[in-house]
């Protein structure tokens, strides 16, 4: 069997499927794998390196991809690659189902076997398959570090002859993974961490992490069966909206990381809360591309409000594709190890294999 995967498109999505490690496995397992042209070029992994190790480098995406019985991509292709594909290939990404239904309807009429990896269960046995905690711990990583950047004033406390620093104070809004990574870096770093969230299991969480959780009082769990948080009541967001506008008068940095699965990213930090805050503060919202959590956020843009930083980035783990593309080819081949009857040396397709059951759009 032959997987396949192509350039994405590097202005938006630098990130690659298929690291030279990682299709080493794959040939072991019994693939052909087979790549465009300069395909890792822009992380360091040169053609030449992948050919050593038994893949097939080509120029003509149209023959890939029309050759392909697995595709592996980071997203959904553009139009002009999807209308090659045929029936019963197996495509493999980030699909995101609920903004791209439209296309993805084609394709399921097309009977092409798609699997959305965002998708996946939050079992045991799934972990070792879960983009999604894989690429939000970065992310929670990169956002303290890009906010730290452009903040004016030390981090930590410092003691000097002249006078002492005070350590600055960090809320991060969501405590799901890329919240608690967050956490964990701004503490490493000397910062004073407070967190808040709407499902009240995260405060042993972040309580060990060495942060202060910030209670909503009369607060109910809202987490779903699957782990991720759920719409809040208009109550818990009135008490939520009075909490924070008083906890916002003494934050330096706040990093928000709140999302709601298929839905418009919660609006959390309001305009009449930025008001609040102190000149030279900075806001770095994670949930940009699905709205945002603050008001004025603004996709790829800092913007400036009452003397409050709000940056907002389409994918910052562009700033980190390396590192993000060796955890999502990891990711990748351990939920096609589990897709691939070594026996026969095919895909199969369990529909009673939960894993399986859950991530196919049908």
């Amino acid at each position: 069997m032959i997987i396949v995967s192509v350039s994405e498109n590097r202005e938006l999505e630098k990130r690659i499927s298929i690291t030279p490690e990682i299709s080493k496995k794959y040939i072991n397992l019994g693939f052909e794998v087979h790549l465009s042209q300069s395909y890792g070029d822009h992380l360091g992994f040169k053609d030449e390196e992948y050919e050593e190790l038994g893949v097939k480098i080509t120029d003509d995406e149209k023959k890939l991809l029309e050759s392909a019985d697995v595709i592996i991509q980071m997203s959904l292709l553009d139009k002009s690659k999807t209308s090659i594909l045929k029936p019963n290939q197996t495509f493999i990404g980030v699909l995101n189902p609920y903004e791209n239904k439209d296309r993805i309807d084609e394709l399921v009429k097309k009977q092409i076997n798609l699997f959305s990896l965002e998708l996946l269960p939050r079992i045991t046995r799934a972990q070792s398959m879960d983009i999604l905690s894989s690429q939000a711990n970065l992310a929670g990583y990169k956002a303290v570090v890009e906010a730290f950047s452009v903040f004016e004033k030390a981090i930590p406390m410092m003691m000097t002859a002249a006078g002492t620093i005070p350590a600055a104070k960090v809320l991060v809004v969501g405590a799901g993974v890329a919240g608690l990574q967050a956490i964990a870096t701004a503490k490493r770093m000397g910062a004073m961490v407070f967190a808040t969230d709407v499902r009240t299991a995260s405060k042993e969480q972040v309580e060990s992490l060495g942060g202060k959780f910030l209670t909503v009082e009369g607060s109910e769990n809202l987490e779903t069966e699957g782990g991720y948080a759920k719409e809040a009541s208009e109550d818990f967001k009135k008490k939520q909206e009075e909490l924070l506008s008083e906890t916002l008068k003494k934050i330096d940095i706040v990093i928000c990381t709140a999302l709601i699965p298929g839905k418009k990213a919660p609006l959390i930090i309001k305009e009449s809360m930025l008001e609040n805050m102190q000149p030279g503060s900075v806001i770095y919202d994670l949930a940009a591309v699905q709205g945002g959590n603050v008001a004025f956020t603004e996709v790829d843009k800092i913007i400036v409000r009452n003397g409050v930083k709000i940056i907002g980035e389409a994918n910052i783990l562009n700033k980190l594709p390396t590192s993000a593309s060796s955890l999502y080819a990891k990711n990748v081949f351990n939920f096609i190890s589990n897709l691939f009857d070594k026996e026969n040396k095919k895909i199969n397709i369990n529909l009673e294999d939960e894993i399986i059951a859950k991530t196919i759009i049908k």
